[in-house]
């Protein structure tokens, strides 16, 4: 599916807002409501829109520190890589992990807990426990700059 002037106004609207109307949304992109609902359809179907989600206040939840954690495993092979990935899914604390390469790290990890003695327990009774862990780096976040869940849409025009 080739994205349209249309499609890309649509998409930028709903990465704004995911609660926008659909009377809204047809007002800014210009088009009627029944077309523009048909176009946002043809864009879930196509797999342009993943999922709609809720941000949360971090804060108001008592969700006070984030974790960048860099993860290195004892041997690269497939299963061993599996095995960490299946694990780390489990655990809702990590809110991202990222294979990378480049560094001394095989996995990156973004983490949120209410404190460091939540995240003492939650790195030794858990992460450190995954079989091929061999080493672990934390950065503590002291302050979020940017913080955008919005994806740029510029290269497609």
């Amino acid at each position: 599916m080739k994205l349209s002037k249309i499609d890309l106004t649509i998409l930028n609207e709903i990465q704004q807002n995911a609660r926008i109307t659909n009377l809204e949304l047809s007002d800014k992109v210009g088009l009627s409501p029944s077309p523009c609902l048909r176009r946002v359809r043809q864009l879930e179907t196509a797999g342009f829109i993943d999922d709609y989600v809720t941000r949360l206040n971090q804060q108001k939840l008592d969700l006070k520190m984030m974790v960048l954690i860099q993860i290195s495993m004892d041997k690269h092979t497939p299963e061993r890589f599996d095995h960490f990935e299946q694990h780390v899914k489990e655990y809702v604390e990590v809110l991202e992990c990222y294979m990378i390469t480049g560094q001394t790290a095989d996995y990156l990890l973004k983490v949120i807990v209410p404190d460091m003695e939540f995240y003492q327990k939650f790195l030794l009774g858990h992460l450190t426990c995954i079989e091929g862990v061999s080493a672990v780096q934390s950065s503590f976040i002291m302050r979020k700059v940017v913080d955008r869940t919005s994806l740029p849409l510029g290269h497609l025009n």
